[in-house]
């Protein structure tokens, strides 16, 4: 018996699962869906990653605990996932530089091609002072060189948008012959991935419109002019409805990518007129699970997937939950969910983002996995759960 803290103070007991849930770890790709599963990353507890600040100390490849975050990448790829590496799930442009990403995507490109692992990872322009002014060159230079670390790791490349682009940028042409040029150097057809203005205001105008439909009729075009050498796109934040509505205005056979946290299961199954793959955060906590619904997918069992993808909703909405200056530490429940399952030895993370959640948010979390199975050892769980609560003065 545990007791665990509520949002309004109060504790409540907790009787923890007795056995782990049985999944089948299959290594094999899903066959009916792209589903590439952005991954967290575990911070080394004797590195200086500060509260909020710019990386400071070791150098990148003493920032993180290697360990614990390629056994996590191990995790994804034994369930079947492409790994989407260097996004924002891995703290890129929170806590980890250019040169912290690059070391991650050439740790993780080794390990992938040692266990048979699949691999994307991002490019942008993130090694660029975001102060001074540049020309498309220098940005056109910035991508080619994050391009040849993708390239040098077997990963496919996910073009993530350039606020320095944008600065700089006379109108689609420029978006036409950057993105152009870019696709034609790259051995994979890229994900093309796209962040709107709601979220990173420095985007706006991007493809040269600031309107959203004359913009994506731009992307079209780019990507109908570069077809062979694109996947498909990602845009976010989007309503399911108009996610929709833009998957259809796809040319056919370029994939929809879908990072939707809250409905994604109507979203990933689709209808009569299509569906879309994932590029999401929302498989790290639910792995096994997530798993186990896109094998019945691949079975032509519908029914029993949305069953499963069902069952995963409310801890997703639980970890991605809050306005959106909370829904920027998702990574702390999805770090804590990891070291609760045994996949770390420690909760600590870059940007000191461990405190970044509450502790009722926190307890939640772990009663919402443990309720479905998902611990595969459920003691060492609840062991480490008396633990945390007990170093927030919560003794049991």
């Amino acid at each position: 018996m545990i007791n665990l803290p509520e949002s309004d103070g109060t504790l409540t007991p907790y009787q923890p699962n007795v056995s782990p849930r049985e999944f089948t770890a299959l290594r094999a790709p899903f066959k009916k869906r792209s589903v590439l599963a952005t991954a967290h990353v575990v911070g080394d507890p004797l590195a200086a990653n500060e509260p909020f600040g710019p990386p400071v100390g070791p150098p990148p490849e003493q920032r993180l605990d290697w360990d614990a975050t390629l056994a996590f990448r191990r995790h994804l790829w034994n369930h079947g996932y492409t790994v989407a590496e260097a996004l924002d799930t891995a703290h890129r442009g929170m806590g980890l530089d250019w040169p912290g990403a690059a070391e991650l995507i050439r740790r993780s490109g080794a390990e992938a091609r040692a266990v048979g692992g699949r691999l994307a990872a991002a490019i942008t322009t993130d090694q660029l002072d975001p102060f001074a002014e540049h020309t498309l060159k220098d940005i056109v230079t910035a991508f080619e060189q994050q391009l040849e670390v993708t390239e040098a790791a077997g990963a496919q490349p996910i073009i993530m948008c350039s606020p320095q682009l944008a600065a700089v940028a006379r109108g689609a042409d420029d978006y036409a012959e950057v993105y152009g040029n870019l696709l034609s150097q790259s051995s994979l057809p890229a994900v093309i991935h796209w962040i709107l203005p709601e979220w990173i205001p420095q985007h706006a105008g991007y493809f040269g419109h600031q309107d959203t439909d004359a913009a994506y009729e731009a992307l079209i075009a780019l990507v109908e002019a570069n077809r062979d050498k694109v996947d498909g796109v990602k845009l976010a934040p989007l309503t399911v409805e108009r996610q929709i509505e833009l998957r259809r205005r796809l040319p056919e056979g370029i994939r929809f990518y879908t990072s939707d946290t809250d409905r994604y299961p109507e979203l990933i199954l689709g209808d009569d007129q299509g569906f879309s793959d994932a590029l999401s955060p929302v498989f790290d906590p639910v792995a096994p699970l997530a798993a186990q619904a896109l094998r019945a997918l691949d079975d032509g069992d519908t029914a029993a997937a949305r069953t499963l993808l069902d069952e995963t909703l409310q801890l997703n909405r639980h970890v991605f939950a809050g306005p959106l200056r909370s829904t920027l530490f998702f990574k702390t429940g999805l770090v804590f969910l990891g070291w609760l399952a045994g996949h770390a030895d420690h909760f600590r993370m870059v940007w000191g983002e461990q405190s970044a959640r509450s502790v009722p948010h926190l307890a939640t979390a772990y009663r919402l996995a443990d309720a479905l199975g998902l611990f595969p050892d459920p003691p060492l769980a609840e062991r480490r759960m008396k633990t945390y609560l007990a170093t927030c003065g919560i003794e049991h």
